[in-house]
């Protein structure tokens, strides 16, 4: 495991004394994230869904941190105008922020394509929306300082492969993909900008959002380890933060993204690697 001191040493956006600013911070990975980089001497300010689960992590921080060092702001990321309060608290009480973490998301199905059009809304307006409001709000500011910036966007596999099931969260990741990508481009071009950009792709990872689960799944990776390799990833420079977990080598997930953009260079039916016709021919790729 990359050590701390090896971390800081590479990335000074997390040196001690930093300020990390984590959505969807009440639980899972954010939750992990707001221990790891506490321990490493960082102030944290969690934001997610006012309540004792906000509460409650808030204190669980404050062990590690100290109290003075840990601020809960109860915010709904699917309104900018939270956004914009999150931000106002953040620099006014600490000054500066150095890592963005966008990470609230929910991964309830509203349905089909022609179903429940406010569930769906809902969806895309937290786990899109919620990331573009945190951009809005805090990339301006921490252009501003001119000090190291990161920001980590939290996506999914499921924007890439879009696999059946449920649609909706697809299309919200899909849009995280895209819209990170282009906000890495963006600021690689912004004169004088020294914050960068990173799309975190998260694999089969124990939180929240495991549907039907009370205790981790073998398969599943904690929090903590997607956080370890998001962090040794930040060192290496890395935009795309693709995690592996107990089931899913990083060659498994290489192929069957490749099998996905195979579809447009190839032809083929849309979602082809479910499609009863290249089952076998899907099967064989994989095992090539």
């Amino acid at each position: 495991m990359t050590t701390d001191a090896e971390i800081q040493s590479a990335l000074p956006a997390l040196a001690s004394g930093n300020v990390a600013v984590i959505t969807g911070g009440a639980s899972g990975i954010g939750l992990a994230a707001a221990k790891r980089l506490a321990a490493m001497g960082l102030k944290i300010v969690l934001a997610d869904i006012g309540g004792a689960r906000l509460d409650e992590a808030a204190r669980a921080v404050a062990t590690i941190a100290g109290d003075s060092a840990v601020l809960a702001v109860a915010t709904d990321v699917s309104r900018a105008d939270e956004l914009d309060r999150l931000a106002e608290k953040a620099f006014g009480a600490f000054a500066g922020v150095s890592l963005l973490m966008n990470n609230a998301g929910v991964g309830n199905n509203p349905g089909k394509p022609w179903e429940n059009q406010g569930a769906w809304k809902r969806l895309l307006d937290i786990n899109f929306w919620g990331i573009v409001h945190g951009v809005e709000a805090f990339v301006p500011r921490m252009l501003a300082t001119g000090r190291p910036g990161l920001i980590v966007n939290t996506g999914s596999k499921q924007g890439i492969t879009t696999p059946p099931g449920n649609l909706a969260y697809n299309v919200s990741k899909s849009g995280v993909k895209t819209f990170t990508e282009g906000l890495a481009h963006a600021l690689r071009n912004e004169p004088g900008a020294n914050v960068s950009a990173h799309l975190l792709i998260p694999g089969f990872t124990f939180t929240g959002l495991t549907e039907g689960a009370t205790e981790k799944p073998a398969g599943a990776w904690t929090g903590e380890q997607v956080i370890d390799f998001m962090l040794a990833s930040l060192v290496r420079g890395d935009f795309y933060i693709l995690c592996p977990d107990n089931e899913a080598t990083r060659p498994m997930d290489e192929k069957r993204m490749a099998w996905a953009i195979g579809d447009i260079i190839e032809n083929r039916p849309a979602l082809s690697r479910w499609h009863p016709d290249y089952k076998e021919a899907f099967a064989a790729f994989m095992e090539s």
